[in-house]
């Protein structure tokens, strides 16, 4: 009988469609857990005693890129520019599920402004407007082109060696000297990162484009990698997404079998 496949947690966002609330999950990013071999399950949001109920069924979270920002109150500043789209609903669950998830050893892949919510939730500040900083580019995308066009590669990102990204990386036929070519479509960026976090790759002006948590107990890491790119668009068809979802799905395979090995244990 074969094993069920691990579940990811995926947060929904917030949207009005005609005149009434949803919420909403982009497609590309549950094809992407699926390609790793794990089901995903969308989660609406989550009030305080629901989260361990959720990381009792998680054995990997998976926190997606969004149209809106991580609101800036959460790093102790005001809000830059109001006409940007923001979601306090989806903060309020999952700045303390990924709290939770780190201790508990849950496997971690954060994407854009789930890359920026891990930042955030464990200290660390953002930079509102990384086009406005000087010294730096600008890293929006460009939305009046076609998507494959805005999706497209925009500059290098240099992996910083000896972490969790160079393992992940090693042999894949696509990296140059350290380096490969990643899309680019955000406008903000970390500033300030978190203490608990290590730079594993930085865009030629240095913004901090992936990073990995170090615990600050004796246990093991889980795998928990934050990508500010978006690895999942045309996942299938690029070699470094392709190895960063199987290092995924591979770490929340491994969470499942050390859950259950635990259960039969207290079972016995």
């Amino acid at each position: 009988m074969s094993r069920p496949a691990p579940v990811v947690l995926v947060p929904a966002c917030q949207r009005v469609l005609g005149r009434h609330p949803f919420h909403v999950a982009g497609k590309k990013y549950l094809d992407a857990v699926r390609m790793a071999g794990c089901v995903p399950l969308v989660v609406p949001g989550a009030l305080p005693d629901e989260l361990d109920t959720l990381l009792d069924l998680a054995d990997g979270l998976l926190l997606t890129g969004s149209p809106s920002n991580v609101h800036p109150s959460h790093f102790g500043e005001e809000v830059l520019d109001p006409s940007l789209p923001l979601d306090p609903e989806r903060d309020a669950w999952t700045l303390p599920v990924i709290r939770r998830a780190l201790r508990e050893r849950v496997p971690v892949l954060g994407i854009c402004r789930g890359f920026q919510e891990v930042n955030v939730a464990l200290g660390g500040s953002l930079h509102q407007a990384v086009h406005q900083q000087p010294g730096l580019r600008d890293h929006r995308g460009d939305d009046t082109q076609p998507v494959e066009v805005e999706y497209g590669f925009s500059h290098p990102v240099h992996i910083q060696g000896g972490g969790l990204l160079e393992r992940t990386l090693e042999g894949v036929s696509v990296l140059d000297g350290g380096q490969f070519m990643v899309n680019s479509l955000h406008g903000q960026g970390v500033n300030r990162l978190a203490p608990s976090l290590r730079a594993e790759a930085l865009a030629p002006d240095g913004v901090v484009e992936a990073f990995t948590w170090t615990p600050d107990d004796d246990r093991p890491a889980a795998f928990s990698l934050c990508l500010q790119w978006h690895p999942e668009w045309l996942a299938a068809e690029n070699p470094v997404s392709q190895r960063i979802f199987e290092a995924f799905g591979d770490a929340c395979r491994a969470h499942r079998d050390e859950r259950d090995q635990r259960l039969q244990r207290l079972n016995r």
